[in-house]
């Protein structure tokens, strides 16, 4: 929710040149593929590496995100978390931001500037430089554009359409967390908008929030797997859900999966709170969103030392496309796998 702050600055008093420049004195260049930063009409990147991988999302007010819970700090750190994921799921480290926003004259500079200092606390943790950044004016609220940059060598990049039979399939970290957080944020939203008296009663649940509000890039997976000499043979962001990502890894590669309820990772706290909330943990580990994990597969040679790296699960195997993509419930059963997709992300 937007705090209203006596010393509010408008936007127009200073006008755009300036704010921009006021914005970027926080932003240091540290990667040396940056040759030419902000302050001109283009940035240069020189890669070093034979492939330069570029993503991008696009985040909207009311759609994507909703600020009367959402900080705008944890929004400027999330932006540049999930779009750094999409690298990431090449098996490639993010390098350059772009990022451009459009806001309305409901936002001051001071709010500007809290969703700059996520932005710039993300950077800075993950050594992505902020290389081109441009602001303009909204009648539909705030509106985020980000493209992220990165660099992998020929033998490093994974794409989706690699994978082979008998490969087993991985996801780091854990499932779900991220929409039971948002779970809660909605349903302390509609108590507050009955009664604005009311205090929010998150108390036990700061994991699955700070999952939803603060996801964390997993360049840490990526810089384990080329410690371990791993190179995927297929590789997804879980933007959406596990089923979506393996469903779209299967159809890209003509293959077909079996991956087990009882293997699926999913934190005691999201366990337990959606236990509270009458829902199945499985559900939402297949098909809520935000979680920004990756989804990857290895060749059996690679098992131990897949082994070695911590928050990596294995969860399944690669069958013949004709098999079909499965979850192997806890008593046996077998259901074909659908992404439902919970979420509002892309």
């Amino acid at each position: 929710m937007l705090l209203q702050n006596k010393e509010r600055q408008e936007v127009a008093k200073i006008g755009k040149q300036e704010l921009i420049d006021r914005l970027l004195e926080k932003f240091p260049i540290e990667q040396a593929t940056t040759t030419l930063g902000p302050g001109h009409d283009a940035a240069v990147i020189s890669p070093t590496e034979p492939h330069l991988l570029t993503a991008s999302k696009l985040m909207i007010e009311n759609i994507h995100f909703d600020l009367t819970y959402f900080p705008l700090k944890h929004l400027g750190y999330k932006a540049v978390a999930a779009t750094a994921t999409d690298i990431l799921a090449m098996n490639a480290l993010p390098s350059q931001l772009v990022l451009n926003l459009a806001v309305s004259n409901r936002f001051s500079i001071e709010a500007i500037e809290d969703f700059m200092a996520g932005v710039n606390l993300c950077c800075q943790r993950y050594h992505i430089d902020l290389v081109g950044f441009d602001i303009t004016t909204s009648q539909l609220g705030l509106i985020i554009s980000t493209q992220v940059m990165g660099q992998a060598s020929d033998k490093q990049l994974v794409k989706r359409t690699t994978v082979n039979e008998n490969d087993l399939i991985c996801v780091s970290g854990d499932l779900a967390a991220a929409y039971t957080g948002l779970l809660l944020l909605e349903r302390e939203k509609k108590v507050f908008e009955v009664n604005p008296d009311m205090q929010p009663d998150f108390a036990g649940h700061e994991y699955v929030l700070e999952r939803q509000l603060k996801p964390e890039p997993r360049t840490d997976i990526v810089e384990a797997l080329r410690k371990e000499g791993i190179v995927p043979t297929g590789m997804i962001a879980v933007n959406n859900g596990l089923a979506a990502a393996l469903l779209h890894l299967c159809r890209a590669s003509h293959k077909g999966a079996d991956v087990y309820e009882n293997k699926l990772p999913i934190d005691v706290t999201t366990f337990n709170t959606l236990k509270d909330l009458k829902i199945v943990a499985a559900s939402i580990a297949l098909n809520g969103g935000e979680d920004y994990e990756l989804l990857f597969t290895i060749a059996q040679k690679d098992y131990e030392k897949v082994q070695k790296m911590a928050n990596v699960t294995v969860v399944g195997f690669v069958k013949e496309e004709a098999a079909g993509v499965h979850l192997i419930t806890t008593d046996d059963r077998q259901i074909a796998l659908k992404a439902q997709e919970f979420s509002k992300s892309e």
